[in-house]
C-alpha cells in the first residue's frame, strides 16, 4: 500500500481525522468529475462555477459567486474572465446598483449544463452504488449537523 493509500486509511479510522478524511473524499470525487467533464472544455474551477451559477440561481454578484466558491474577489474577476470569453457567462450591471455586477448563464452553458449532470449523476450512481440509501441518508443528516453547528460557532 502506498504512504499517500496508508494515510488515506488512517483518516478514515481515526475520528480525530474526520475533517481530514471528508476533505480528502470531497477532493478525490472532484478531480474523478473534473476527468470526466475535460472533453467538454471545462476545467474544475469552470464547472463548480457553472453548477453553482445554475443551482443557486442567475443574476448572483460576482460577491455571493465568490463566497458560494469560497475564493477570494480577484481569483473569481479572472476566472469569470476566461468564462465569459469562452462564451460560458455574460456580467451585466445591475440596474439598481451600477457598481454591481449580476452573473447569467449563456444558452451554450445551460446546454452544456445537461451534460455537466448528467456525467455527475452517473458518477454518483458509481460511487453510491453499493451503499444502502439509509446510509446515505444518515451520513448526509450527520454532515448538516455538523455544518449547522459550525455555522453557529464564532
Amino acid at each position: 500500500m502506498s504512504s499517500r493509500a496508508s494515510n488515506a486509511v488512517d483518516n478514515f479510522s481515526d475520528p480525530s481525522r474526520f475533517g481530514a478524511a471528508l476533505a480528502e473524499t470531497a477532493r478525490v470525487w472532484r478531480m474523478r468529475l473534473d476527468q470526466r467533464l475535460r472533453p467538454l472544455g471545462l476545467s474544475q474551477a469552470k464547472w463548480r462555477a457553472l453548477l453553482n451559477l445554475a443551482r443557486d440561481g442567475e443574476g448572483m454578484t460576482q460577491k455571493a459567486l465568490a463566497e458560494r466558491l469560497g475564493i477570494e474577489g480577484p481569483s473569481l474577476v479572472g476566472l469569470l474572465d476566461r468564462l465569459a470569453a469562452d462564451g460560458w457567462i455574460e456580467r451585466l450591471v445591475c440596474p439598481r446598483d451600477r457598481r454591481v455586477r449580476r452573473i447569467y448563464l449563456t444558452a451554450k452553458a445551460r446546454s452544456t449544463l445537461e451534460e455537466i449532470e448528467a456525467v455527475a449523476t452517473q458518477l454518483r450512481r458509481e460511487l453510491f452504488g453499493d451503499i444502502p440509501e439509509e446510509e446515505l441518508r444518515r451520513c448526509q443528516d450527520v454532515l448538516r449537523r455538523i455544518r449547522d453547528k459550525a455555522e453557529t460557532l464564532e
